[in-house]
C-alpha cells in the first residue's frame, strides 16, 4: 500500500474551525511528504444523523481531499474481533466487570501512574468471574506488562506516556477507540498520524498495543488545538464556529479556509498553492485563539 496520512472525525455533529484546521495541516502533512491521504468516519459510537454528509461537505468547502473511497469503522467489525482473539490467544486479555464509579473509587495499585487502571479484575478466580458475569457484563481490558511507553513526536518529541489495563471492546459490545483506531492505521496503510495534541496522552497506549499485535507505529506529530478567548478548548457553544453558522454571518468557507492559512503562517489561497510553503518546523507551537472576525 501506498504510505499515507488521514483524518479520522467522529460524526457526531459539524465540524467547527479547530476540526477543519486540524483537518488542513494532517492533508499538508501528508502531501507535502508524498502520501496519500484517506478520510475514516469513526462511528462507533455518538453517530449523528446527516453529520458524516455535512462534514464531508465542509471538508471539501476548505480544499481536503482524498485519495480513496471513505472508510467506516461500522463496516470493520471483523478487523476488530480478529486482533482481540490474537491478544486473547496470547494471554493478554481479562474480564473487567468494574463500573467507572468504582474504578474512581478504588485505591491505586503500588506505584502505579496517576489514573492508570487499579487492576481490579485482573486477578479474579474463574469462580469469582462467574458470579459476576451474573450480574453484568464484562468489557474486555488488555494485560499489559509494562506501566509506561514512548514515542516520538514530530513536534513534542520523546514522550512517555501511562499504560495501564486499557479497554479494547466496553462492555456494551462496542470495540474501544484505542483499539480500533491502531487495527484501522495499520490495514490502511498509515504511517502518518496528524491529530490534536489533546490526544497525545492516550498515542503509547496505542504505539504499544500496536506492538503487541506486530502492527507498525506511525510517525506522530500532535498539533495545537484552536482555543476561545477564554483558552478553552473550542466547541460549539461559543458562537459561530462552523462553516455552516459562519456562512450564516458573511462569512465564505474561502475566508475561513484563509484565516485557517494565516494562523499556520502560510499564504492565502487553496492548500495546494500553501503547499511550496508549508514546513512542519515552523508551525506555531501554541494555540490559536479564534476570535470570530466580522462578516
Amino acid at each position: 500500500m501506498t504510505p499515507a496520512g488521514r483524518f479520522a472525525p467522529s460524526p457526531s455533529g459539524e465540524l467547527h474551525v479547530g476540526n477543519l484546521r486540524t483537518a488542513a495541516l494532517a492533508w499538508l502533512f501528508a502531501k507535502s511528504s508524498a502520501r496519500d491521504f484517506l478520510l475514516r468516519v469513526e462511528d462507533l459510537d455518538r453517530a449523528r444523523s446527516g453529520a458524516e454528509a455535512e462534514q464531508l461537505r465542509d471538508l471539501q468547502a476548505i480544499g481536503v481531499s482524498w485519495d480513496a473511497a471513505v472508510v467506516r469503522q461500522t463496516e470493520r467489525a471483523a478487523l476488530y474481533d480478529e486482533a482481540i482473539s490474537r491478544l486473547t490467544a496470547d494471554g493478554r486479555t481479562y474480564e473487567c466487570f468494574c463500573t467507572r464509579r468504582e474504578i474512581q473509587e478504588a485505591p491505586s495499585a503500588p506505584h502505579a501512574p496517576q489514573g492508570a487502571y487499579p487492576g481490579t479484575c485482573r486477578r479474579l478466580s474463574h469462580a469469582e468471574r462467574e458470579i459476576r458475569r451474573a450480574t453484568r457484563p464484562a468489557s474486555i481490558r488488555l494485560r499489559s506488562d509494562v506501566a509506561e511507553w514512548a514515542v516520538e513526536d514530530q513536534l513534542h518529541g520523546k514522550y512517555l506516556g501511562v499504560v495501564d489495563d486499557f479497554v479494547l471492546r466496553r462492555n456494551d459490545g462496542v470495540t474501544a477507540y484505542n483499539l480500533a483506531v491502531v487495527v484501522d492505521d495499520a490495514a490502511q496503510g498509515i504511517d502518518q498520524v496528524v491529530r490534536g495534541d489533546d490526544l497525545l496522552s492516550s498515542t503509547p497506549r496505542q504505539a504499544y498495543l500496536a506492538t503487541l499485535l506486530g502492527l507498525p507505529v506511525p510517525e506522530y506529530a500532535h498539533v495545537p488545538l484552536v482555543v476561545n478567548a477564554d483558552g478553552a478548548r473550542l466547541a460549539k457553544r461559543d458562537g459561530a464556529v462552523t462553516l455552516g453558522d459562519l456562512a450564516a454571518v458573511g462569512i465564505p468557507a474561502e475566508r475561513v479556509r484563509n484565516l485557517i492559512l494565516g494562523s499556520l503562517g502560510l499564504p492565502a489561497g487553496t492548500l495546494r498553492d500553501a503547499l511550496p510553503e508549508f514546513d512542519p518546523t515552523r508551525l506555531p507551537t501554541e494555540p490559536w485563539v479564534w476570535i470570530t472576525p466580522r462578516g
